[in-house]
């Protein structure tokens, strides 16, 4: 199980097989004692995230919580980052994970995210000297766009807004076919694209915190618990 190595001892191959194994029990013994914990738990939850998040490991997560908290009903809403709080605001969500409003005295920082310029991965950019830098970008009001455009402008570089959008899925296909460079953070960027900066001559951009946003009005246990889970696979998924 066990080899020297200097004055410490490593695990063999298979001492390497036997503690996977290992790991996988404890895991496994960990979800039955949550399966067990969240049964006693009850109620509804309305959860908002942005899209950036919705194809990537939340989905997966919150899947795991229902199948660990059988008794809880998960509604979730996939909206633009300002729409999910509006709409938590109104009493139509009772949780939301969001980028860019972390001044607001209800949110609870969970990573800070470094925005970056985003082009097609199959495609080299072109950005010639005088020639208006193309962008596609989201219909304002948004923050990314607020961002770059002041990052354009203070490098003195000139930009032309050549596709606008309110749907994330439309810009990255957008972007993919070449119509115009954007930026985001680099969180369920899709394999079609590829993060650009500096050797492309770009400016530098700022970073965006994602924060947690509950309702004011109280909160359930099953509330807790799904806030629990969402902190936790953030942390450990956008862990720099």
């Amino acid at each position: 199980m066990f080899r020297r190595k200097g004055r410490g001892l490593v695990l063999t191959e298979a001492g390497e097989l036997i503690c996977s194994y290992a790991r996988r029990l404890v895991d496994l013994n960990d979800e039955a004692i949550r399966a067990v914990r969240g049964s006693r738990v009850s109620g509804a939850v309305r959860f908002g995230l942005p899209g950036d998040f919705a194809e990537t490991w939340l989905p997966a997560a919150l899947g795991q919580f229902k199948r660990t908290h059988p008794a809880v009903r998960v509604d979730v809403t996939v909206e633009r980052n300002g729409a999910l709080l509006e709409r938590l605001d109104r009493g139509e969500l009772d949780l939301a994970l969001v980028m860019g409003y972390e001044t607001r005295p209800d949110a609870d920082h969970l990573a800070t995210l470094p925005m970056t310029w985003i082009g097609p991965s199959g495609i080299e950019p072109h950005f010639m000297a005088g020639v208006p830098l193309e962008l596609a970008l989201y219909n304002s009001p948004c923050f990314f766009r607020r961002a770059g455009v002041d990052a354009l402008d203070s490098a003195r570089i000139p930009w032309r807004l050549a596709y606008t959008t309110s749907s994330l899925q439309s810009l990255w296909a957008g972007v993919e076919a070449g119509l115009g460079i954007t930026l985001r953070t680099a969180a369920g960027l899709p394999s079609t694209l590829k993060k650009l900066g500096a050797r492309e001559g770009l400016p530098s951009l700022p970073s965006v915190e994602l924060c947690l946003h509950a309702a004011q009005v109280g909160s359930s246990p099953a509330l807790a618990q799904l806030r629990r889970v969402v902190t936790e696979t953030a942390q450990s998924n956008l862990a720099s």
